[in-house]
């Protein structure tokens, strides 16, 4: 039996790259190739951007509650898919099948949230000082937007971001990323099943981002570029985009800190801490916590407690029952986490645990590290000022309230941090002196759809989710009536 080819998804249509040029499709768990993809460039990226542009007047012009019903519909499918889909996020990109599935039904709660949003896409009537004039204000899509998602949440980025820009009026052209195309596509064929107007949605996969990038950016039809990854490559798509000023959402890095006092309640805080820094794609996550700043008066204790439920976790395939933790996603990103480790030895950090690959039974082949717990680094060090995007917890001791405050702060990112105490007066200071735009609380599972997730400092610009998350893909229009 032979590798399937898998082709892309362009104005209703099911196609192959110019030349039938594909790239293989490997598993970070076994190396092996999984299938074919088509692979894509200038030719197919202007050919979706023409239809995204052919099919916006009419998608625009249809109501909130018509493009609503289609949204669920979408996500009708999706659900009735859920292992299947959850399958590939599995074999593409690593996860457990356990988190990959919860990851499926998650996502999917992003279309029926939007569809609800979109129907309360509300101006307003502004009272007006002249007794003459009426004053009020409409929401309008922005048009064609083009859409850049990673590869550790290969259906919630996706859904997170064209989800409200759908609902909103708007039509797309998804580029997922290389490494976990096989989500994307299957995400296209529930929205294909759903009755999406040919060209609303469309997918360009590619093994070369850069071109699909630079006609995004050159295009003057696309109005808007949503794009979750890196502090570098935003840096770079906000430059490039200020020559025709295009709007720009970016969910970018993160350096998230976990703030233990001595007051929390010690079993859940290493419970949910752990939670958030291993079992999100195994540490592969802009939330993920990477400092863990815990109270001198219980360091020891939690040390001791998190090591011993770090050694619990277990490793493996995603397809191997009870796994918690799969492989990283390439050699690369491997061998990046190992060298931060041995930095931090070589500087006098302590590996409490792990701190190596592993390379026996089902993880001989893959991409697999050993979970890591490190102490004694220092807040300029490497480990601390950089993301560490791998299963590797870096625990610090603090004093005192205001110190620990100014050491969290330290640092160009501000996506997201974690507060555990049971001092409610401690908490509202420091949700309030914290500068991240999510904060948990006592909490180790991460946003919901309800509220917005975004950065401060470099870690981004705009919201996704909740109902910031349709406005970005709108402009305010402002009427103004003379009526004498």
């Amino acid at each position: 039996m032979g590798i399937a080819t898998k082709l892309m998804y362009v104005n209703g249509e099911w196609i192959p790259a110019s030349g039938n040029k594909t790239y293989e499709l490997k598993s970070p768990a076994t190396c092996e190739v999984i299938a074919r993809i088509a692979d894509g460039g200038t030719k197919e990226v202007k050919m979706a951007i023409a239809a995204a542009r052919e099919s916006f007047p009419a998608w625009s012009k249809m109501s909130a509650k018509e493009r609503g019903a289609i949204l669920k519909r979408a996500e009708a499918n999706i659900l009735a898919r859920v292992d299947d889909i959850a399958k590939l996020i599995t074999l593409e990109n690593g996860k457990p099948f356990n988190e990959a599935k919860a990851e499926v039904l998650f996502s999917s709660g992003y279309l029926s949230w939007f569809a609800e949003e979109g129907r309360r896409a509300y101006g307003e009537v502004v009272p007006s000082p002249f007794a003459h004039k009426r004053f009020w204000t409409t929401l309008k899509p922005i048009g064609v937007i083009g859409a850049i998602t990673p590869w550790n949440f290969p259906a919630n980025m996706i859904t997170r971001k064209i989800a409200p820009a759908l609902a909103a009026g708007c039509t797309v052209v998804l580029k997922p990323a290389e490494d976990t195309p096989l989500t994307a596509l299957a995400i296209a064929q529930a929205f294909h099943d759903a009755g999406f107007p040919k060209g609303v949605f469309n997918i360009v996969t590619t093994n070369d981002p850069r071109p699909v990038s630079a006609e995004f950016l050159a295009d003057p039809i696309v109005k808007m570029i949503a794009f979750t990854g890196s502090v570098a490559v935003g840096k770079l798509l906000m430059e490039q985009s200020a020559k025709q000023i295009k709007k720009l959402s970016l969910e970018l890095g993160g350096n998230a800190p976990a703030l233990v006092f001595e007051d929390a309640d010690l079993d859940k805080a290493v419970e949910r801490v752990a939670a958030i820094k291993f079992l999100r794609v195994g540490g592969e996550s802009c939330i993920c916590a990477n400092r863990i700043y815990v109270h001198k008066d219980i360091y020891s204790s939690f040390v001791s407690k998190f090591v011993q439920r770090v050694k619990a976790f277990k490793v493996g395939n995603g397809f191997t029952e009870g796994v918690q933790i799969g492989p990283l996603i390439s050699e690369e990103a491997r061998a990046r986490v190992h060298a931060l480790v041995e930095e931090t030895k070589s500087q006098g950090g302590k590996v409490l645990l792990g701190g190596h690959y592993l390379t026996e039974g089902e993880c001989a082949k893959g991409f697999f590290y050993a979970p890591t717990v490190i102490e004694g680094s220092k807040d300029e060090w490497s480990i601390c000022q950089n993301e560490i995007f791998g299963p590797v917890a870096n625990i610090l001791s603090f004093s005192d309230e205001a110190e620990v405050i100014a050491r969290a702060n330290n640092t160009i990112y501000g996506l997201a941090a974690y507060i555990f105490s049971r001092d409610l007066a401690r908490v509202l200071r420091l949700t309030d002196a914290l500068e991240y735009g999510f904060v948990g609380v006592n909490d180790g599972d991460g946003y919901v759809h309800e509220i917005p997730i975004g950065g401060f400092k470099e870690s981004g610009i705009g919201r996704e989710g909740g109902k910031e998350g349709l406005r970005e893909y709108m402009e305010v229009k402002s009427v103004l009536v003379n009526i004498q």
